[in-house]
C-alpha cells in the first residue's frame, strides 16, 4: 500500500488562518452590514400615525384657520403642509414647525400653531415622510427629517403669502435634531427654538441600542454610519452643532435634566459645551420636565401622572393587557386636553419675546 504522508504542522496552521480570515470576513463584510440594516428597518421602517385620542382640531382653537397643502420631498414623494393662521394678524414673520417622532405627523404641536398665531406669526407645518397625511412607506431614518424641513423650507420660500417674511423654526426632539442640522442649508433663517433636541442622529441610534443590548450596540455603530451615508447622502452627516456655526440664528435651547428619551448628554451638554458663551445662544434646563412636557406648566405634569396612573389601574381591572383600543377607550373618556397641555405661559412669552428680538 502506498504511504500517505503527514501533514506538515504549518500547512494545518495556514489552513486554520485562513478559515479564521474567511470567517472574520463573512461576519465583518456580510452578516453585520445585514444585521445592521435589519436592526435600521425595525425602528425606522415603518410609518407613525397621531392616535384619535390625542387628535386636534382646529375647531378647538378660537379664531385659528388652516389651508392644506402639498410639496414634493426627495424622492417625489409628497408632504402634507399646514398654513395656519388668524384674521386681522399684524404680521411679523412666519414660523415653521418640525415635529418629534412616533407619535404621528404635526398635528399634536397644533397649540403651538394657535400660541404663535395668536402673537403674530402665520405658522407654516407639516407631517414628514410616512408620518399622517404625507406619503412614504415608511419614516426612514432620522436624516430624512432633515431632509424634509429643507424641503419645506424650499416651499416656503417660494410661497406667495410668506415672500419676503423673515423665518423662524420651532423642533421639538427628532423635529430639533432638524432644526438645528437644516441651518446647515439656510443660513437665513433668523432663530430657532429646539425643546428637548439631539445633535446627531447617531448619537441617538446608540443611546436608544445601548438601553436595550448595552455596549454592544458600539460595535453596530461604523455600519450605522455607512448606512446612513449610503441612503441620505450628506443629510447625514450634518449635525446641529454645525450648522449653529454656519448661521447667524439666534438659538433658544430647552431641555430638562431628568430627559430619558433624550439624555442631555446627546443634546444640551453638547450644546452648551460649545457655544455656552455665545451671546446668540439661549440656554434653559429645568430638573424634572421630561421629555414631552418642557413646555407645560406644573399642574398639567401634575394631571398627566395621575391621568397615567389611572389608565394603569383601568387596564389592571379589565385583564391587564395594554393595547392601542383600551387605550383609545380610557382616554376618548377621561383626557382632558385643556389640563393635560397646559402650556408654562412664563416659558411662551420667553419664546416669543426672543422670536421678536430675533427679526
Amino acid at each position: 500500500m502506498e504511504n500517505k504522508k503527514a501533514q506538515h504542522p504549518r500547512s494545518k496552521k495556514k489552513i486554520a488562518l485562513v478559515i479564521i480570515i474567511c470567517i472574520l470576513v463573512i461576519f465583518f463584510f456580510i452578516i453585520m452590514p445585514i444585521l445592521t440594516r435589519l436592526i435600521y428597518l425595525d425602528n425606522f421602517g415603518k410609518r407613525f400615525e397621531t392616535a384619535q385620542w390625542m387628535a386636534y382640531s382646529v375647531n378647538e382653537f378660537d379664531g385659528l384657520k388652516v389651508t392644506e397643502s402639498t410639496f414634493p420631498s426627495n424622492n417625489g414623494q409628497l408632504l402634507a403642509g399646514y398654513h395656519y393662521s388668524k384674521e386681522n394678524q399684524e404680521i411679523k414673520g412666519v414660523l415653521v414647525i418640525a415635529h418629534g417622532l412616533g407619535g404621528g405627523g404635526h398635528n399634536t404641536y397644533m397649540d403651538i400653531a394657535d400660541y404663535f398665531t395668536s402673537n403674530g406669526y402665520l405658522v407654516f407645518a407639516y407631517d414628514a415622510t410616512g408620518n399622517d397625511k404625507s406619503e412614504g412607506e415608511a419614516v426612514g431614518g432620522m436624516p430624512q427629517g432633515v431632509i424634509d424641513l429643507d424641503f419645506a423650507l424650499r416651499y416656503v420660500k417660494q410661497t406667495d403669502e410668506y415672500q419676503d417674511l423673515p423665518i423662524v423654526l420651532f423642533g421639538h426632539s427628532w423635529g430639533g435634531y432638524c432644526v438645528g442640522s437644516v441651518l446647515n442649508c439656510h443660513t437665513d433663517v433668523k432663530a430657532a427654538v429646539l425643546v428637548a433636541g439631539f445633535n446627531r442622529s447617531i448619537d441617538l441610534f446608540e443611546q436608544q441600542g445601548e438601553s436595550i443590548i448595552g455596549s454592544g450596540i458600539k460595535l453596530f455603530m461604523p455600519y450605522v454610519s455607512v448606512y446612513e451615508r449610503l441612503k441620505f447622502g450628506k443629510y447625514a452627516s450634518y449635525t446641529a452643532i454645525d450648522g449653529f456655526g454656519a448661521s447667524d440664528a439666534e438659538i433658544m435651547i430647552l431641555h430638562s435634566k431628568d430627559d430619558s428619551t433624550v439624555l442631555p448628554e446627546n443634546g444640551y451638554e453638547k450644546f452648551y459645551n460649545a457655544y455656552g458663551e455665545t451671546p446668540r445662544f439661549h440656554f434653559i434646563e429645568y430638573e424634572d420636565r421630561g421629555h414631552d412636557s418642557v413646555y407645560y406648566s406644573d399642574a398639567a405634569r401634575r394631571y398627566k401622572e395621575q391621568l397615567n396612573k389611572d389608565y394603569t389601574a383601568y387596564v389592571e381591572a379589565n385583564g391587564g393587557e395594554y393595547t392601542a383600543e383600551i387605550k383609545e377607550e380610557f382616554m376618548k373618556q377621561n383626557l382632558d386636553k385643556s389640563k393635560c397641555y397646559e402650556f408654562d405661559y412664563d416659558l411662551m412669552q420667553q419664546m416669543l419675546d426672543f422670536y421678536d428680538s430675533a427679526l
